[in-house]
């Protein structure tokens, strides 16, 4: 991850450049201006790392609670399917079976999906 505050080889180079021609007085004052650099762009890698955990753990959430509407949904939907279906009188058990295997796959491959994309 690279970005404007980034230190680079050229950098420290330059540092190592001026040290030479500015000679040892100057050293303390360069030294702090590198560390400077350096933490600042430890911290802008570490704040995208946290920023992505973030986005990362926002999207689970948010997927969870999707999933588990779906759950509550197919549950809700299932009881007049089953009535329905055993209510139509020969095979309904067969029927009834498909009906709840679809309810099932559509809630798996869903769930699937989900963890596919973490």
């Amino acid at each position: 991850m690279t970005g404007p505050d980034d230190l680079d080889r050229s950098e420290i180079e330059a540092v190592i450049e001026t040290r030479r021609d500015l000679g040892p007085a100057y050293e303390p004052a360069l030294v702090d201006s590198f560390v400077e650099k350096v933490e600042a762009a430890i911290e802008q890698r570490v704040d995208a790392r946290l920023a992505a955990r973030n986005r990362s753990q926002a999207m689970e959430r948010q997927h969870s609670g999707q999933q588990l509407a779906l759950g509550i949904v197919s549950l809700v939907l299932g009881i007049p399917i089953t009535a329905i279906t055993l209510a139509v009188g020969d095979g309904s058990l067969t029927a009834l079976l498909i009906a709840w295997v679809g309810i099932v796959v559509v809630n798996i491959a869903y769930a699937w999906q989900g963890r596919r994309g973490e």
